[in-house]
């Protein structure tokens, strides 16, 4: 039995075997590179800015629980830096831009006051304000620990959309728990 191996060695190795074989190779080569001529690129148009997020609305207007703080925060730093005062009418807003101005209303006595934003909360899940004291007792709303109030945005400060802070994260906790100091 004779082997193929040499003889296939044999035949390719042939001068007018092996040029073939090295034409082939070449022409393959040349066949899957890149191109010997330079193509002009086609145009690109020019990079356009990226349009700016559209920021959704904030809602003129909610309906939801609020509570109120007092004396154990009284004299304390709020997120606006302002020590809180509890004779002031103020309040707590998770998100709402500080220094932004809302017309409170109690739902069950038609009761208003007028409040701005210098804090972050509240911190209880379920509940949308905190209001100060003093802005509770105008509301009627100091014997009630938790009571429906219906918010609406008076004025927001110039350019709040651009520094407002993020949203505080509420307690972990059943609605309706009390309000502890961090």
């Amino acid at each position: 039995m004779v082997e193929p191996g040499p003889r296939l060695v044999q035949a390719l190795i042939r001068p007018g075997a092996l040029a073939s074989w090295a034409v082939a190779l070449v022409l393959t080569g040349c066949a899957t590179g890149p191109a010997l001529v330079n193509a002009p690129q086609p145009e690109m148009p020019a990079p356009q800015p990226a349009p700016a997020p559209k920021v959704a609305p904030r809602p003129a207007e909610a309906t939801g629980t609020a509570s109120w703080y007092g004396k154990a925060h009284h004299g304390q730093p709020t997120a606006s830096g302002e020590t809180y005062d509890m004779h002031a009418f103020t309040a707590a807003h998770r998100s709402l831009p500080l220094g932004t101005r809302l017309l409170v209303t109690n739902v069950q006595n038609d009761r208003t006051v007028e409040v701005r934003i210098n804090d972050r909360g509240p911190f209880v899940r379920g509940r949308i304000l905190d209001l100060s004291y003093a802005a509770a007792r105008e509301l009627g709303s100091l014997s009630d620990g938790a009571f429906r109030v219906k918010l609406r945005v008076l004025e927001e400060p110039a350019g709040a959309r651009a520094r407002s802070s993020p949203p505080a994260k509420p307690a972990a906790g059943p609605p309706g728990a009390p309000v502890t100091a961090p």
